[in-house]
């Protein structure tokens, strides 16, 4: 029956008896489970206590970790070090590498900056040397003739000289034409002296009895006249 005021239902006595003996039917299986009787439960009970805490053993593994982490630190602080000297050592060679190679370059260019010596002349060839006889005197000839474009050659001179004067380099003629006008033919090709004077060759002496200067000159005659003193067969 609903009460008019407050509008919930009034439990009856019936009701009120019910709800207690189930609060007290409660409370018993709670005290049951809690404080169990049997034996098995007894040994459940034992298996699920807590664990007791061990200072000494909790002592030692935090001693050992801190030992593990002293030597991480240990290890690293040694790993910096030698990175830090490798790193200075590779810096102090890079500076004496620098230094060195500056030091080359300011001396390249100094020495770039030398005035250059003047090339030495190179040393005049020695003077060529000729026998003081006929083969000698006709060499002489030769290489002057050559450097002077006059043809001839050995055999054509040694033949003419060998007919006008017989090798004598003083050989002088006082008997043909010539002689008897005053102007005797000289030396080893019996030349005059106005043909001497006049084809007489640079570089040579003015002495018509000189070998040398007789030769060339009366080659030099030939030449001008017969095309070379190959040409001379005879007298001319």
């Amino acid at each position: 029956m609903r009460s008019p005021i407050s509008g919930y239902t009034r439990l009856t006595k019936v009701h009120t008896f019910s709800a207690a003996g189930i609060a007290a039917a409660g409370v018993a299986a709670l005290a049951f489970a809690v404080v169990p009787n049997g034996s098995a439960d007894a040994e459940q009970s034992q298996a699920v206590k807590p664990v007791a805490w061990n200072a000494s053993a909790f002592g030692e593994t935090q001693q050992a970790e801190l030992n593990k982490q002293a030597d991480r630190a240990a290890e690293q602080a040694k790993k910096d070090a030698e990175s830090k000297k490798k790193a200075e050592a590779e810096a102090q060679a890079k500076a004496k590498a620098d230094k060195e190679r500056a030091e080359k370059e300011a001396a390249s260019r100094s020495e770039e900056r030398k005035p250059v010596a003047a090339a030495a002349a190179p040393a005049a060839p020695a003077p060529k040397v000729y026998a003081n006889n006929l083969d000698g005197w006709i060499k002489e000839s030769l290489d002057i003739m050559k450097a002077k474009g006059i043809p001839g050659s050995y055999n054509g001179i040694y033949r003419n000289i060998m007919r006008e004067s017989t090798g004598n380099p003083n050989a002088i003629n006082n008997w043909d034409s010539n002689a008897a006008a005053g102007i005797p033919s000289k030396g080893l090709l019996q030349v005059i002296d106005p043909t001497f004077k006049a084809y007489h060759v640079e570089g040579t002496s003015w002495n018509i009895y000189d070998p040398v200067a007789n030769i060339t000159a009366a080659c030099n005659y030939a030449a001008k006249v017969y095309g070379s003193m190959d040409n001379v067969n005879s007298a001319y």
